[in-house]
């Protein structure tokens, strides 16, 4: 028995038709509709991983300052 994948549910809750013939091996006809979303994923992909490198670059530069902050106070940076 073959395994079910999720995107495979997704597709038939979508429309069972599209399943269907997804899994007769039919060639889809809407190549640049498929095209266009492939893309538009691969953009947000890349937007979403620049935002968790942003937000972690943010934490870092807070962790120094908040060091610099406590070593400044204490009067161990500048005696």
């Amino acid at each position: 028995m073959k395994p079910i994948r999720a995107s495979e549910i997704g597709t038939f809750l979508y429309c069972a038709r599209a399943w269907w013939y997804q899994q007769r091996g039919v060639p889809s006809s809407n190549l640049a509709a498929l095209a266009a979303g492939s893309e538009l994923h691969r953009r947000h992909g890349n937007a979403v991983l620049a935002a968790g490198l942003t937000r972690y670059l943010g934490l870092g530069l807070l962790l120094a300052a908040l060091m610099i902050l406590a070593a400044t106070c204490t009067g161990s940076l500048f005696p």
